[in-house]
């Protein structure tokens, strides 16, 4: 079992950054798979970006690639989201999620999921 807690978000300015954390329990995150995904009012749930257990492979959505990046530091049981130059679009709520099985961009991977945390972005 894992437990996600993310925490992180906040308003900003279009063009400022943040970066979400998500804190794990557990003493085997380090061989779980994450993921970050997002949801917008009104929306499905997205994928944005995933690290595999190492973090020796990463993969981004086309909407955030080369502005969000994933990172992971498995002595803290904890992995990043840094965020910049950010849009209005990027407003969401933003989940983590924890696979041991799965390195994967798929939700329906996921076996573990955080509460999430509100970014707004303010045009």
């Amino acid at each position: 079992q894992v437990q996600l807690v993310e925490s992180g978000g906040g308003l900003v300015q279009a063009g400022g950054s943040l970066r979400l954390s998500c804190a794990a329990s557990g003493r085997t995150f380090s061989s779980y798979a994450v993921g970050w995904f997002r949801q917008a009012p009104g929306k499905e749930r997205e994928f944005v970006a995933a690290i595999n257990w190492s973090g020796a492979s990463t993969a981004y959505a086309a909407s955030v690639k080369g502005r969000f990046t994933i990172s992971r530091d498995n002595a803290k049981n904890t992995v990043y989201l840094q965020m910049n130059t950010l849009k209005f679009e990027d407003t969401a709520v933003y989940y983590c999620a924890a696979d041991r099985t799965h390195y994967s961009t798929s939700i329906v991977d996921y076996a573990y999921w955080g509460q999430g945390t509100q970014v707004t972005v303010s045009s």
